[in-house]
């Protein structure tokens, strides 16, 4: 599962840096650079959503090994 995460995180960086070389810093919200931001925003989340399962996934492991 570890190996998972790191996998899917590795390639949401690469999404943000991909869409980072998208945007058009003046009209930020029109055409393809929205685009690009909605994508870095959602890549963002999954970052997030995966480090929170790795954590939940640390947690589990400690509280089976103390009982």
């Amino acid at each position: 599962m570890k190996i998972f995460t790191i996998i899917l995180s590795v390639i949401a960086v690469g999404l943000i840096i991909f869409n980072a070389t998208k945007l058009n810093f003046d009209a930020l919200f029109e055409g393809e650079s929205y685009t690009a931001i909605l994508t870095i925003i959602a890549a963002l989340c999954a970052i997030i959503l995966l480090q929170i399962l790795r954590i939940s996934k640390k947690i589990e492991t400690l509280s089976k090994k103390r009982k």
